[in-house]
């Protein structure tokens, strides 16, 4: 497949989760990024072709890559024993398939510390490239588990240690209230069809975002994403830290 962009193709090359076979690079590139990347791509043995930028562009799906593009393999998937590290911080995200949404989703939760990310599993190997460009590199950092039953992977982070609480209104606590401080696992649905009831039936406590308006339509899920991801990581170093 071919990936676009510096921010994507360096984030490839670092991620270590796919192989990069070739880079083309603008011939009349020659700033920090462009020298950070060909340094990179000799230490790993990627063969780096400079070439005109029409040349690029032939192959390119957009005019956003800044001249650089890479050629590599499909992203290697993580499984769920590799959430179970440190103190996890996991999510599991259902009913969102926008690869543009997906991607600001994993940039907002890897921002925040979040240690796994768990999707239903489908063919995402088209949508890859956008994913990736969209989370601004986050994508080739963050673990991605992929699962044919969510229901049954929330389980399987409850039998392990990982207190499980969905997204969602209904007999819900507010998310400031929540303890993330401990080894936990946040289910999020996407805006139009929200969470499926095998998940929400398997999940320990529904958790709601208060508004400060009366507005009843719920967030986006990057937007979800980002005040829950954000409040585990002020629990985790502010919180730890004067509660000790």
């Amino acid at each position: 497949m071919i990936i676009e962009g510096g921010v994507s193709v360096k984030a490839a090359m670092l991620g270590g989760r796919r192989r990069v076979e070739q880079i083309m690079l603008d011939r009349e590139r020659h700033d920090k990024d462009a020298g950070f990347i060909v340094h990179q791509a000799e230490r790993q043995g990627i063969r780096v072709v400079r070439c005109d930028r029409q040349e690029i562009d032939a192959l390119a799906a957009g005019r956003t890559h800044g001249g650089v593009i890479a050629e590599t393999g499909p992203r290697q998937w993580q499984e769920l024993p590799d959430l179970l590290t440190g103190i996890p911080f996991a999510v599991l995200l259902e009913g969102v398939e926008d690869p543009f949404n997906l991607g600001y989703v994993i940039r907002s939760l890897y921002s925040a510390g979040c240690t796994g990310l768990i999707l239903r599993q489908r063919d995402w190997q088209r949508a890859e490239p956008v994913i990736l460009k969209s989370s601004a590199g986050a994508f080739e950092y963050l673990p991605v588990i992929l699962c044919d039953d969510p229901a049954e992977a929330v389980q399987y982070c409850r039998n392990h240690g990982l207190k499980s609480y969905a997204a969602m209104r209904k007999d819900a606590i507010s998310y400031f209230e929540a303890d993330y401080r401990q080894p936990v696992l946040i289910a999020i649905g996407g805006e139009m069809r929200g969470l499926s009831a095998g998940v929400l039936a398997t999940c320990e406590q529904n958790i709601y975002i208060p508004y400060a308006n009366d507005f009843r339509n719920a967030l986006n899920a990057a937007g979800a994403a980002a005040a829950l991801g954000f409040e585990v990581l002020r629990q985790r170093t502010y919180e730890a830290g004067i509660r000790k």
